[in-house]
Formats: structure tokens, C-alpha cells, sequence
């Protein structure tokens, strides 16, 4: 395990993907750590057990300059709660420059219904069953009212809605984006957020039903890091990595899935198992990504499955021709230009 550099890296602070815990596997959930020189990072989802993995890299709150969500499902976005909250004892008095967390808008519509459904579900929240970045964060933040207001109140603790500022992202209309009819169109990387450090780009990746599905790209003096977030191959993403000096690509085992699912005639198997073949990508895939941009490494991560399946990840090696990483939770990885 490599925790420290001493250039631009990133720190993988969970490998897994899945709105599950991996029974046997030491893989938590998916959030990566981009790390500059002098010790600001910016935080790219934020899955299950991202705090403890900020205080194992020895990454203090008080440093992170943003927090980016590449799209709204739980594995990426669970403890969002648990940073709001808990991050009160860590970045006190920074009311006069909340930390962004930039991620998708609300759809403003539900995805069609699957196929494989015989008859209409309840869903959650009618109302408004498809809320964005910035209305998830503050309803969560809500929900804790009875301890955040004992702490505010009698601690004298700061309001979290005044030390993050949650923000939605704005798709450009010129893409012709649609939740429903037109999810992934072609379109050149957009301009999300920018600091005096970094400028943030992203691009509409496919992960159906979801939509939007975000790819980031993080450009900076020393070098450049792209994120796939979840998505089956994207020519999308090939435009987002071009050249890039580090690729975070996902990956999936579809050997398991067909282990998991295969053979299964009921409603729930086979809708699961076809989720899992239009929405994501398998390695080989992933590096045909990385190959086409020219991405000097390539790292794959939101495994699924978040177990040892060593063999079936580095089966890319052979196919790359760049650098090739399969990292643990709390390994480093340079984006270093030079």
C-alpha cells in the first residue's frame, strides 16, 4: 500500500462500487482523493466509509476544497451525510468559503419502467422523486435537524448549510440531452467548476437509467486525472481523456454477474443482471477507453465485485500500453505530467 506522494496524485479511498457491503472483501465504497502538492484535495464521490478512509490517508477536512459526484446513485453518495455532519469538528470556521459539492441536477422525471416489471411500484417521495445534488444534500442536513440544532445551539457549533454549498450542474442545451430520450449525447467536455488550483470538466457518460451521469476531468499546473464515474463504454469519455496523465476507469467482472444472475427467470434477476450489461464496463473495455485517448495510466476501480478478483482486473496489464494500476483502498497514484 503506497499512501503518500510528494507531486499531484490520487489517493483511492474506496474501491468498490454496488449499494452493498462486500461480504469478505476489504474494499469500501467509492471515493477517490485528488491530491495536490501542497495538501488540498478535492473529493470525487463519496461512498460508504469515506471518512474514516479520509482520516487513515491523513487527509484532514479542513484541507478539501470540493467535493464532485459524478451521479446520484446511493454507492456514490451515502455518506454525504456523514461529511455534512461529522465535518463540523473539522472545518470550523470556514463560513466565509463553504466547500462546493458539485454534482447532478434533478432530472425532473422518472426513467421508464422496466421491461421486466409486471406491475407499477410504489415509489418514494411522488412528490419530488428525483431530487438533485443541492436538494439531497440540504434534506439530509434536514433530517439531522434534531442533532445538528442541540449542536448549534448548544455548542455553538457552525450550521453545515453554511460550510458546504451545494450545487447543481448545468448541462449545456446545445447538447441535446435528455433524461429519458437522449441521455448520452456526443458532446465536448464542459467547464464545471474552477479555482485558482484546478479547473473541473465533465461529460455525459451512460449508466442508464440514471441520467445525468457524470465523467470528470481535473486539470492542473502538474498534470491532469480523469473519472469515468459508472458507465458502460462512452466515446464520451475517450473525447474527456484525451492524453490525459491518468485515467480512473470502472470495471466490472461480467463472469460474476452471470454467476450471480444467470439461469434466473424471476422479474428482479433479470432486470439486475441487464442493469449491470448496458450500464457498465467490462476491462477489456476499459482499457480500449484508456488506449484511444492515449492515457498515459490507467486505473481501474469501482470493482465490481469489491472482492479479490486480482486475476480478472489484471488481465488489463497486457493491453495497456501506458502504466497500469489496480489499486487497494488507501493507495497513491501519481498524475504527475513529468
Amino acid at each position: 500500500m503506497t499512501t503518500h506522494h510528494t507531486g499531484p496524485h490520487i489517493v483511492a479511498l474506496g474501491t468498490s462500487g454496488g449499494p452493498r457491503w462486500w461480504k469478505g472483501g476489504n474494499r469500501t465504497g467509492i471515493a477517490t482523493a485528488v491530491v495536490l502538492p501542497n495538501g488540498d484535495f478535492y473529493l470525487v464521490d463519496a461512498g460508504s466509509g469515506v471518512g474514516r478512509r479520509l482520516e487513515q490517508a491523513g487527509l484532514p477536512l479542513h484541507k478539501m476544497r470540493g467535493i464532485f459526484i459524478t451521479h446520484l446513485h446511493s454507492d456514490h453518495t451515502v455518506d454525504l451525510a456523514s461529511l455534512g455532519i461529522f465535518g463540523l469538528y473539522e472545518i470550523e470556521g470556514k463560513t466565509d468559503k463553504p466547500i462546493p459539492i458539485v454534482g447532478p441536477g434533478n432530472r425532473g422525471m422518472l426513467p421508464p419502467l422496466s421491461k421486466f416489471a409486471t406491475e407499477e411500484p410504489k415509489i418514494v417521495n411522488p412528490e419530488n422523486p428525483t431530487p438533485g445534488t443541492a436538494e439531497m444534500f440540504t434534506k439530509l442536513m434536514e433530517a439531522y435537524a434534531t442533532d445538528l440544532n442541540d449542536r448549534i445551539i448548544d455548542s455553538r457549533r457552525a450550521n453545515p448549510l453554511d460550510l458546504f454549498d451545494p450545487q447543481d450542474v448545468v448541462v449545456p442545451a446545445e447538447t441535446g440531452f435528455h433524461p429519458n430520450e437522449n441521455m448520452t449525447p456526443d458532446c465536448e467536455p464542459f467547464l464545471v467548476f474552477e479555482d485558482e488550483q484546478v479547473k473541473v470538466y465533465a461529460t455525459l457518460v451512460e449508466h442508464p437509467p440514471i441520467a445525468p451521469a457524470f465523467g470528470f476531468r481535473f486539470e492542473t499546473a502538474e498534470g491532469s486525472v480523469a473519472f469515468s464515474g459508472d458507465t458502460t463504454f462512452t466515446p464520451n469519455m475517450i473525447t474527456l481523456a484525451k492524453d490525459v496523465d491518468l485515467l480512473m476507469h470502472e470495471a466490472i467482472d461480467f463472469d460474476f454477474i452471470e454467476e450471480l444472475y444467470g439461469g434466473r427467470t424471476d422479474e428482479l434477476s433479470r432486470a439486475s443482471k441487464e442493469h449491470h450489461y448496458k450500464s457498465h464496463t467490462s476491462v477489456e473495455d476499459a482499457v480500449r477507453v484508456a488506449q484511444e485517448a492515449g492515457a498515459r495510466r490507467l486505473a481501474l476501480h469501482h470493482l465490481v465485485p469489491g472482492l479479490d478478483q486480482t486475476k480478472v482486473w489484471e488481465r488489463g496489464r497486457n493491453h495497456f500500453d501506458g502504466e497500469f494500476f489496480v489499486p487497494e483502498d488507501l493507495d497513491a497514484i501519481s498524475f504527475a505530467r513529468d
